[in-house]
């Protein structure tokens, strides 16, 4: 696939892939002509990066992260110390938004019912 395709199959400006190039986290993009041609193992790395990306991880930490899976004797350790920590803030964030709904329903509530007496 070539980049634009890529880009709208996946909702990814064509620059950011580029950027992720540029920063090491998409590698040895396969060129002809000088235009670039995604590899299903390209694509699976993009929506990698896109779930981690989800998960509240920053580019910085995915580097680190793929970086970490390719040179690192203790490089499976760290991963997993990375993505139990990203758990533990999504888990957070999760309860912060629950009860912010919660919130939101008693609000609808109230206004529901007052809407209601007017008729």
């Amino acid at each position: 696939m070539k980049i634009g395709e890529v880009s709208k199959e996946l909702d990814i400006p064509s620059a950011t892939l580029r950027y992720y190039e540029q920063i090491g986290l998409l590698e040895n993009i396969k060129k002809k002509n000088g235009i670039r041609e995604y590899q299903e193992e390209d694509i699976d790395r993009i929506k990698f990066i896109m779930c981690m990306k989800q998960a509240g991880f920053s580019l910085e930490a995915i580097v680190e992260f793929v970086k970490l899976g390719k040179n690192s004797k203790n490089g499976e350790n760290k991963r997993l110390e990375m993505l139990l920590k990203q758990k533990e803030i999504l888990i957070e964030e999760i309860k912060q938004k629950e009860d912010t709904l919660e919130f939101l329903n008693y609000k609808i509530d109230i206004y529901k019912e007052k809407v209601s007496n007017k008729k």
